[in-house]
């Protein structure tokens, strides 16, 4: 056999494809086989769209009607029936008011059992058989973003009649001391557990990202809790550490920030007031902190500083702007341990005695709840009153 070795220069051996088939027919077979494949799939499958979405439209002649099936609803027919019906769901008789969603902006129509004529306050009965206060029609603004707080026409204030009972009832010749819980109406558990286990004298507050909000807080004010919607605003590390959707920040115009107020705002009914949540850069700048407060004291909200960052200016900006205001004298626990609880605890009592008020906020921590109503119970025992929000702030500005 003869090999390249024994070949003179210049000479080659012609070599044997390995295949047995050339490979320009190989690659006619595939394509041939290809198409007889989407040729077949096009013929035997009904619909080669069946991924597409696609509509059947049947095409009538001129001046014939198809009589198989009614003519369907329009639109603006189907919510006036909608209306209708639900309106026949009413007694006849029965007095209304209207719910408007703050996230969706839907509006329902909920009778109320009682009516006071005297105060213009509307009452209604709970599942749970409590009676709250849901709503005032004199203290309600619709915004863009749903209902919204504010001053009545008569003068009444939203931190005057959503105000707990025993706040009146405070006797101020006694220490006093306001505790407000925070972190309420995102978990269901954890709100259940403060509305459940804290004194109605404990004022609860809600962050204004639970789904349902309206429900919590009116059955924190039917078990006779104050209640304040806390307010997420820009702290120093933001964005890495975030509040939280439509946070107060002090890089936006003062008109974006009312816009953002309004929708926390908006998320629930019945609050004495509000509180910040995080917020140490927010509550240091003056210009966005103030254009804020001037909305909330025209109002007649308290804003309640909850005493978390030494830079704040806010009580200095709420007397600015006309807004009742209260500064927290510490946070109960700033460090969530039992030993450092009771110990702050026993402080707040300390300044009571001093001062005559004191101010605590906490986080709705189960460590926090469990000793703050073990504290509660034993305050009182020792001539400690323990009192809404509303019944720390000065007489000369609640009138």
């Amino acid at each position: 056999m003869t090999d390249d070795l024994s070949l003179p220069l210049g000479t080659s051996v012609r070599r044997r494809s390995l295949l047995p088939i050339p490979p320009f027919l190989l690659l006619a077979g595939s394509l041939g086989f290809l198409t007889a494949i989407v040729l077949g799939w096009l013929l035997f499958v009904k619909d080669p769209r069946a991924s597409e979405p696609f509509a059947v439209v049947s095409i009538e002649k001129s001046g014939t009607k198809q009589k198989s099936e009614p003519d369907a609803p329009s639109p603006a027919a189907s919510a006036r029936d909608a209306v209708e019906n639900k309106a026949a769901a009413i007694p006849a008789g029965a007095q209304t008011v209207t719910i408007i969603d703050g996230k969706s902006g839907a509006r329902q129509e909920v009778v109320v059992r009682n009516v006071d004529p005297a105060a213009g306050v509307i009452t209604a009965k709970l599942q749970d058989g409590l009676e709250a206060h849901p709503v005032d029609p004199r203290l309600v603004e619709v915004s863009r973003h749903g209902a919204i707080p504010r001053v009545g026409n008569d003068g009444a204030r939203p931190l005057d009649v959503y105000a707990s009972a025993s706040a009146a009832a405070a006797d101020r010749k006694l220490p006093r001391i306001a505790i407000v819980v925070g972190g309420l109406g995102i978990g269901g558990g954890t709100t259940a557990e403060a509305i459940g286990k804290l004194p109605d004298s404990i004022t609860l507050a809600f962050a204004p990202y639970g789904g349902d909000l309206s429900r919590w807080a009116a059955r924190a004010r039917g078990g006779g809790h104050e209640i304040v919607l806390q307010l997420p605003m820009e702290p120093f590390d933001y964005p890495d550490n975030d509040p939280g959707p439509q946070t107060l920040l002090s890089t936006l115009t003062p008109e974006q920030n009312i816009d953002r107020l309004h929708w926390m705002l908006s998320r629930m009914q019945g609050y004495v007031g509000v509180t910040n949540y995080m917020g140490a850069r927010f509550t240091s700048n003056e210009a966005a902190l103030g254009a804020v407060l001037r909305d909330i004291g025209k109002r007649g909200l308290i804003y309640l500083d909850d005493g978390s960052s030494p830079r704040s200016i806010a009580m200095q900006s709420a007397a600015a702007a006309k807004a009742p205001s209260v500064k927290a004298d510490l946070v109960v626990d700033a460090t969530p341990n039992w030993a450092d609880i009771d110990a702050a605890l026993a402080k707040l009592e300390t300044i009571a005695a001093e001062r005559g008020v004191a101010v605590g906020t906490a986080s709705a921590l189960p460590l926090s709840i469990e000793r703050i109503a073990r504290w509660a119970k034993a305050a009182k025992e020792r001539g400690i009153r323990i009192v809404p929000l509303s019944a720390i702030l000065p007489k000369a500005k609640q009138g």
